[in-house]
C-alpha cells in the first residue's frame, strides 16, 4: 500500500541537542530556492519540498523522490541537515487530522 508519509521527510528547526537552530527563515530559504514563480507571479512551492508548520514549529517536508528528480537538491538538504544537526524523521502525520474546534479561529 502506497503512502505519502512513508516517502516523506520531515527536517525540524530544532538540532539534536534539543535548540532551536538559528536563522529562523532557514525552512523558507531553502523551500524558495526550488520554487517558482507562477503566472499569478506568486511563489509556488515545489511539489518536492515545501515549509511546514507542526506543532508551533517550523518544519521543511522533503518528498523523497527529490532524489531522483533532483539529486544535488536532495543531497544539499540531508547534507545542510546533518551539518548543523538538524532532527530528521520520516513524516508520520496522518493525512486526516483536523484541527480541533476548540483551537479553530471564530468567524466575526
Amino acid at each position: 500500500m502506497y503512502t505519502e508519509q512513508k516517502d516523506t521527510l520531515i527536517v525540524e528547526s530544532v538540532r539534536e541537542d534539543g535548540r532551536v537552530f538559528r536563522p529562523s527563515d532557514w525552512v523558507e530559504r531553502i523551500s524558495s530556492q526550488l520554487a517558482t514563480y507562477g503566472r499569478d507571479h506568486r511563489l509556488h512551492y515545489s511539489d518536492h519540498v515545501h515549509p511546514c508548520l507542526i506543532q508551533g514549529a517550523n518544519c521543511l517536508v522533503v518528498k523523497k523522490s527529490l532524489q531522483d528528480e533532483n539529486p544535488k537538491a536532495y543531497q544539499f538538504i540531508l547534507k545542510f541537515a546533518a551539518d548543523n544537526q538538524l532532527r530528521v524523521q520520516d513524516d508520520r502525520r496522518s493525512q486526516s487530522a483536523l484541527v480541533p474546534t476548540e483551537r479553530r479561529g471564530t468567524l466575526s
